[in-house]
């Protein structure tokens, strides 16, 4: 399904009552443009308060999973991701209200004050277990030999996703939303995907990314060969994805943070 966005006025009707139900009136809307599997996401205000509301329509598959999962995983990720308030399926569209949060997304360039609010939310998700069901991270890859399989074996939540549009701080803390992509495994994934965000969106050097990950617990003794583990499975995948070429400056990135990690290991 082509990734097309709709607005408010062109849900149809039976949806826009359907929601209005639950919210009350709808007086204002501004769209959200961010979000891969959503084709409608926005704030509604109401006379009650605001709302995020972000929808596929029935027949999107992979949509309608990534939205089971938010539903699925919320009661487990309550306190580091909002409040989801309810699910309404009508006319065609599935749609998820959730807690609206007042926070933008997160600013993750060196020196920035919104990176303790980051690092303080990953703390909190990386100490909750997976519930049952949540499929272990190495399910994504079939090219794992018997020593990747241990080391990447966990039974902490992971998000996996942990881009600045996942990232929202606000009123002096952070959030981590849309669990889309969750999987269980060692809690010091998450650390070094949003390792490798820093360097690829917050332009952090190998060494000052490896800095901000070693004030997690989770990254104390992380053993280079897991996280060459992790490395070769995701330059992998996408190689098989996109081709040489168009894997090149991603899996640089990440590269580039396992021989740091490498080097301060051997120190």
């Amino acid at each position: 399904m082509a990734d097309v966005r709709v607005n408010w006025g062109e849900l149809p009707a039976g949806v826009r009552g359907a929601v209005e139900a639950r919210t009350g009136p709808v007086d204002a809307v501004v769209g959200v443009p961010f979000g891969i599997t959503c084709r409608f996401a926005a704030v509604l205000s109401t006379a009650g308060g605001q709302v995020f509301v972000k929808g596929v329509p029935a027949g999107y598959e992979r949509g309608r999973s990534a939205q089971s999962w938010e539903v699925a995983l919320n009661p487990a990720v309550v306190g580091v991701s909002p409040r989801l308030l309810w699910r309404v399926e009508a006319a065609g569209w599935d749609l998820l209200g959730f807690e609206f949060v007042p926070g933008a997304h997160a600013d993750l360039s060196p020196g920035s004050p919104d990176l303790p609010a980051v690092a303080d939310v990953l703390t909190a998700a990386g100490g909750r277990r997976a519930p049952a069901g949540v499929p272990p991270l190495t399910d994504r890859w079939s090219d794992l030999d018997e020593e990747d399989l241990v080391l990447l074996a966990g039974d902490t939540l992971l998000h996996t996703d942990t881009n600045p549009h996942n990232l929202l701080v606000g009123a002096g803390r952070g959030w981590l939303v849309d669990w889309a992509l969750p999987a269980a495994g060692p809690a010091w994934v998450d650390v070094a995907f949003t390792a490798l965000r820093l360097m690829e969106c917050g332009e952090h050097s190998p060494e000052s990314a490896l800095d901000w990950a070693h004030q997690f617990d989770c990254w104390a003794g992380v053993d280079p060969r897991a996280l060459a583990a992790l490395e070769g499975a995701t330059r992998r995948h996408r190689v098989a994805a996109v081709g040489e070429r168009g894997a090149r400056w991603a899996n640089g990135v990440f590269a580039s943070l396992l021989e740091a990690h490498v080097h301060a290991a051997a120190r």
